[in-house]
């Protein structure tokens, strides 16, 4: 991959924003920036995120994608693979239940990626993936 990549943008509805402002710089390790008493940015791995205050009360939807059921509305960050190993680690010391465990998916064909799932307090289902060489994220 040979363009910069620009930061993303992503908001997403919780239920508490104090609550929500913990979790992201507690477990996570994401600083903030602007905050109101109805949202809060933060700086995910040099993305910007915002939790929004909403009361999101929709049925989870997945779909299967190598035998994991994987929850539709997801947002993530590609790490490293020694970022990905270290970031185990760190939720692993905190008891963060892992929704989808740490795993390789598809495992000697295209796009082999290790992954894992994990949900915040407010239900907002975020991926961490690795993959050994950032040139297959895209192969099919």
């Amino acid at each position: 991959m040979n363009e910069k990549i620009r930061p993303f943008h992503l908001a997403f509805p919780v239920r508490d924003i104090e609550e929500a402002e913990k979790w992201y710089t507690n477990i996570i390790g994401c600083t903030t920036g602007r905050k109101s008493d109805n949202w809060i940015d933060f700086n995910f791995f040099g993305h910007q995120i915002v939790a929004h205050l909403a009361n999101p009360n929709e049925d989870i939807q997945t779909n299967e994608v190598d035998n994991d059921n994987v929850p539709c509305r997801h947002f993530g960050i590609i790490l490293t693979p020694e970022q990905w190993q270290e970031l185990i680690a760190h939720l692993e010391s905190k008891n963060i239940n892992f929704q989808i465990k740490p795993h390789t998916r598809f495992k000697g064909n295209p796009g082999e990626q290790h992954t894992m799932f994990i949900k915040d307090p407010s239900g907002n289902f975020l991926e961490f993936k690795a993959f050994e060489d950032d040139s297959t994220i895209f192969e099919k």
